[in-house]
């Protein structure tokens, strides 16, 4: 039964009105209420969803939620004076869950009151989202004892007041923080012992990141390079991170995660407009399993060397996997098909280091270049132990489906894809040792028509 449909039939039955004001789970949100958006206006959709929020609430006793959601995202204009209230009678002694998403274009920022979780009702509380508001109040929050999980996403609230918050929060394993562009210098502080997540999202204002907290073991981060300091990085193992506007991630990581997280075991990298060839990694992640490095636009960069990501696997002497994927066309004009010496290569930035512990390398995306195909080889020769490698000259597959992602109906593309194959028959094959198994995948069916 819809959430809406209970709200109806507690008004027939007196039985069901009973069990209705003690239910436990208030889901708001344009789906869960069943209001169709299809052709209606965004006043028309916001009315509907205040009078139906409203009236839930106002027949609710306020006893027995666990779980409150509030998602007014499709809305466009809905006033705080309601969402208080709503707030005052879901928030009561034994939540565990909340959440709040307010309308991204709202016409009256709405600020979440910090005396609603201040005075005890909110000690039982274990996980607190809050989204597209503003949490301006927030230091001034008491003690969270039971709080496990914090993500606040567009929301204003500065360094000073999320460490107030967080510092209340002694239990607190995960913290996500997207797009608060009021942080500048983000600090954790040694108190939070238990924190083992760290995910941050900022392209414009954060310029520090800096943590005491002495169990890190997950730091996940979305925006430009930054400064970022870990007091006690022993216990790090697994790194996300991207760089979706800005260029030469990778670049910066390999000059400064030896150092920062020496004892990472799983690392995922991801970069636009990598323009500086990889320098030589500065230091050695010694217990690195698991690699896998995105470039998104390789072709804005016509110019990198892919040989130069060896420094990477260099650096990993413990390394099983290597993933590399190039997610849009690497339309290059370096093709060895065109080398006047194709017949030989010699790669000019690789180490002659064996990588014994390698067993699994997949690359999607593959093309002709020169440094591709010199990085293929160097890799068939120096990894003893590969037991699989697979090169996908589309932009990879659909596990569900026979199908490509992401080609396109560019001629130039599906050509590039074509040259790819025959390199890989005139350049590779010869060196795939009987023990390791090759995997060439090409372009779906649908894809070549």
């Amino acid at each position: 039964m819809s959430m809406r449909d209970a709200a109806r039939a507690a008004s027939v039955s007196c039985v069901f009105r009973h069990s209705w004001k003690l239910y436990p789970r208030l889901i708001f949100d344009t789906e869960t209420l069943g209001i169709n958006e299809d052709g209606r206006t965004v006043n028309k959709v916001t009315s509907d969803f205040i009078g139906i929020v409203d009236n839930i609430m106002q027949n609710h006793s306020g006893i027995g939620v666990k779980t409150f959601r509030l998602r007014a995202k499709p809305c466009d204009n809905v006033q705080p004076g309601y969402v208080d209230c709503w707030l005052q009678g879901a928030i009561t002694t034994g939540i565990e869950e909340f959440e709040l998403q307010m309308p991204r274009h709202n016409k009256i920022e709405y600020n979440f009151p910090s005396s609603l979780i201040s005075t005890g009702r909110g000690s039982s509380m274990k996980s607190f989202a809050l989204a597209d508001c503003a949490f301006h109040s927030a230091a001034g929050v008491g003690c969270l004892s039971n709080l496990t999980n914090v993500k606040l996403s567009s929301v204003h609230i500065t360094e000073d007041e999320l460490c107030g918050f967080i510092s209340n929060s002694l239990a607190l394993e995960q913290l996500v923080l997207l797009s608060c562009h009021d942080i500048i210098r983000l600090k954790i502080p040694c108190l939070l012992s238990q924190l083992k997540s760290l995910q941050v999202e900022d392209y414009l204002m954060l310029e520090m990141i800096e943590s005491s907290a002495p169990n890190l073991s997950h730091f996940n981060y979305v925006g430009r390079p930054i400064h970022v300091s870990l007091e006690d990085p022993t216990q790090l193992k697994h790194i996300q991170m991207l760089s979706l506007d800005y260029s030469d991630m990778l670049c910066s990581a390999s000059t400064k995660l030896p150092s920062m997280a020496p004892n990472l075991q799983t690392l995922f990298l991801a970069s636009t407009y990598e323009i500086v060839n990889t320098p030589m990694v500065h230091g050695k992640f010694i217990h690195l399993k698991y690699l896998e490095i995105v470039l998104i636009k390789p072709s804005s960069s016509s110019d990198y060397d892919f040989c130069s990501l060896d420094s990477f696997l260099d650096g990993s002497p413990a390394l099983d996997t290597f993933t590399l994927r190039i997610v849009l066309p690497a339309i290059r004009h370096d093709s060895i098909l065109e080398c006047s010496d194709s017949n030989s290569l010699h790669p000019r930035h690789l180490s002659e280091h064996s990588h014994d512990s390698l067993k699994n390398v997949t690359i999607t995306g593959f093309c002709s270049a020169k440094s591709m195909i010199e990085l293929t080889k160097h890799i068939l020769e120096r990894a003893p132990s590969l037991e699989r490698i697979t090169l996908d000259t589309s932009r990879g597959h659909d596990d569900k489906s026979e199908n490509c992602l992401q080609m396109s109906e560019e001629e130039e593309e599906l050509i590039e894809a074509q040259r790819a194959r025959l390199a890989i028959g005139r350049h590779l094959e010869e060196h795939v040792a009987s023990t390791v198994s090759l995997m060439v995948v090409e372009p779906c069916s649908a894809c070549l028509c």
